[in-house]
C-alpha cells in the first residue's frame, strides 16, 4: 500500500469525516490512514482492504458505513440496489484478501481443533 498525499486537510483526524468513530479510526490508523485527506483520496475500497490486511475483522456493515461517511451521508442512507452492490463488492474484496493471505478458512479449521499456526 503506497500512502497517499493527504491533501490540504492533511491535519484532520479521520474522525472529522461523518461516521467515523474511535473504533474505525484504530482500525485504520493500524492500517496507517491517520488523516482525513489520505482516507478521502484512497477511497472507500483501498481503505477497507488495508484494514482487512493488517487484521480488521470483516463486517458489512462497517464496510459500508465508509461508503457513506466519504459521501457525507447518513450511515443508514444505504438501501435497495445500491446495498446488494455494495454487498457484492465487499464479498468480492473480502475473498480478495483471504486469498492473499493463503487459505484462511483451513487455517481456522485447524486453530480449531489445536493444530493451528503453531504446528
Amino acid at each position: 500500500m503506497t500512502e497517499p498525499d493527504p491533501g490540504p486537510e492533511g491535519a484532520d483526524p479521520v474522525t472529522v469525516i461523518r461516521n467515523i468513530g474511535p473504533a474505525q479510526a484504530a482500525q485504520m490508523a493500524r492500517a496507517g490512514i491517520t488523516s482525513a485527506g489520505a482516507l478521502r483520496k484512497m477511497g472507500a475500497d483501498a481503505a477497507y482492504r488495508a484494514m482487512l490486511r493488517t487484521g480488521t475483522e470483516p463486517h458489512f456493515i462497517a464496510y459500508y458505513v465508509l461508503h457513506m461517511a466519504l459521501q457525507g451521508r447518513p450511515w443508514n442512507d444505504c438501501k435497495g440496489a445500491e446495498k446488494a452492490a455494495l454487498r457484492a463488492k465487499f464479498d468480492a474484496l473480502k475473498a480478495e484478501v483471504a486469498g492473499a493471505s493463503g487459505d484462511a478458512g483451513i487455517e481456522r479449521l485447524l486453530d480449531q481443533i489445536g493444530t493451528g499456526l503453531r504446528r
